[in-house]
């Protein structure tokens, strides 16, 4: 796309239109109620928390979409400085109120911002999403998923928001004397509670600011903001700690709390023989080496286990509990056959699970096969590494490349050293050295931090 045409949950100054998918703290980075760059298209409900998020906003900059529906931005291209037409489709994610996946078509071609989501098997709001989706591609080539990528691991095999919202209703019948906090953000998993409270017939505690939600959303009869009513409250995720539950545990009745979360959840790790190169695990994932004898690339020996198993407890008061907004590998490796685009780019850049999407994906998308490039690669390394000494190499050829970078620095570095100290003990006894030491020597210094004397 044009740079500068338009920017999706990205608020620097340049763009002629401006597009948020949702509501979320990392989406709005960069935006606030002084922002004034140009029209801000976003949904109807997401409109509606505007205010409230950032008080004082310029609400004349506001334009509501509605799902389903094209509609065209007459822009400038920024390279030609001719008039130029985008049309666009916003398209429910299923992944809290408000948010939207972002389908874009122009004389750049055809692009999906899919921003977070989670399109689950079995769900009827995520059945008729895909089916809008794919009417709106028709024939289309997309050349570019910009895709939600927080799960995008094998790894990652948590079960659907149904089940593990069963989980949570059961560990809190199976408390009965307890009261129970439960840890949420300031939007989303308005369905998880509203299934609690019909399951136990009991009302909800929020705070005040997430009431507003409840009545945007017209199920405020599931909730209450007084204390003394329920014995179950949602609270902000930053006040859910270890050690409130203690205090609670002292001051009150006893008391658990649960955290409803896909990020701590691993339910397996891959097989001995595979290597999740490229990707930052976490602590209970296991490396190994990757062969592309294994498979080809596109995760089809991690099917979901289908179970759920028992609650986690992170703590003798905290259980952890599978729920989350996001796909899950699956679901997004489903989410991608069902596409085909040409290339896949990560929207999330930097978390504790963070993996290159094309890396386990590319095999999907039309004309290319990143993936067996580079497993080839791998495999030819590692047979090269044998071959030359008669051992099974012990790692990755990318981890051997990592330690041979960083020796060939130390010994640099070392030689630096030196040949500063060489320098210096010259000038020390009277010596004159020549021009191209001096620089050397400056060079070095400079390098460093340290100061020539």
């Amino acid at each position: 796309m044009d740079r500068g045409l338009i920017s999706v949950d990205r608020w620097e100054k340049g763009s002629q239109a401006y597009f948020l998918t949702h509501l979320h703290a990392d989406h709005t980075k960069g935006l606030s109620s002084t922002w004034s760059h140009a029209p801000l298209y976003c949904s109807s409900f997401t409109a509606d928390l505007i205010p409230l998020k950032f008080p004082h906003f310029d609400l004349s900059l506001l334009h509501v979409f509605h799902i389903g529906t094209w509609q065209t931005l007459n822009l400038i291209s920024r390279s030609s400085g001719a008039p130029t037409a985008v049309e666009f489709i916003a398209i429910d994610a299923c992944h809290c109120p408000g948010s939207v996946m972002l389908l874009f078509r122009g004389e750049f071609g055809c692009m999906l911002y899919t921003g977070d989501f989670r399109w689950e098997e079995g769900c009827r709001m995520a059945a008729k999403a895909k089916e809008m989706l794919l009417g709106a591609i028709k024939d289309d080539k997309v050349e570019v998923v910009y895709l939600d990528n927080t799960y995008c691991n094998p790894i990652y095999d948590f079960p659907s928001r149904q089940v593990a919202a069963k989980q949570i209703i059961d560990i809190i019948a199976s408390h009965p004397e307890h009261d129970v906090i439960i840890g949420i953000n300031t939007l989303g998993k308005e369905d998880l509670l509203v299934q609690i409270s019909e399951a136990l017939k009991i009302k909800i505690w929020v705070w005040p600011e997430r009431m507003w939600t409840m009545d945007l959303l017209g199920i405020s009869d599931n909730f209450t903001i007084k204390t003394t009513i329920t014995r179950v409250r949602a609270v902000p995720q930053y006040s859910f700690s270890v050690e409130t539950l203690e205090e609670l545990n002292k001051i009150k009745c006893p008391t658990i709390g649960i955290m409803p979360s896909g990020l701590p959840w691993v339910k397996k790790s891959p097989p001995k023989t595979k290597c999740i190169s490229r990707a930052v695990l976490t602590a209970n994932c296991k490396k190994a080496e990757w062969s592309e004898d294994d498979g080809d690339g596109d995760g089809e020996e991690y099917e979901p286990a289908g179970g759920i198993g028992p609650p986690e407890k992170l703590h003798k008061y905290i259980f952890t509990v599978p729920y989350s907004d996001h796909s899950n590998f699956a679901e997004i490796r489903d989410f991608i056959k069902l596409i085909r685009p040409t290339n896949l780019k990560g929207i999330v850049s930097s978390s504790s699970c963070y993996i290159e999407p094309m890396y386990y994906l590319g095999l999907l998308c039309q004309g290319n096969r990143p993936s067996e490039v580079v497993n080839s690669k791998l495999k030819r390394k590692a047979s090269a590494t044998a071959a030359g000494s008669n051992k099974k190499p012990s790692g990755s050829y990318i981890a051997e490349l990592v330690r041979r970078r960083s020796m060939t620095l130390k010994a640099r570095l070392s030689r630096i050293r030196l040949s500063k100290h060489s320098i210096l003990r010259k000038v020390r006894r009277g010596a004159t050295i020549q021009d191209n030491e001096i620089a050397d020597l400056k060079t070095d210094s400079d390098s460093d931090g340290n100061q020539v004397p």
